[in-house]
């Protein structure tokens, strides 16, 4: 089986292919484990995956082109 996660930070996961349950999954060659960092799909010099709400609120969110390049590869 392959679990494929998309994140900003694929550094954190990097434990996680390594230790506990998940990390004798990957070690016995049960599961893969595959980090795509999300930045990579982003098309502007400054690598930017986020933007304002469209309704002025407080926060941040991801924005569709970026994420819909990551899920389609």
């Amino acid at each position: 089986m392959r679990i494929d996660i998309i994140t900003l930070f694929p550094e954190f996961f990097e434990g996680l292919k390594t230790h506990s349950v998940i990390g004798r999954a990957v070690g016995n060659g049960t599961i893969e484990v595959v980090t795509h960092n999300l930045r990579d799909y982003s098309t502007d010099k400054y690598k930017t995956v986020d933007d304002r709400p469209y309704g002025g609120g407080p926060g941040m969110v991801l924005k569709v082109d970026v994420l819909h390049r990551a899920l389609i590869d």
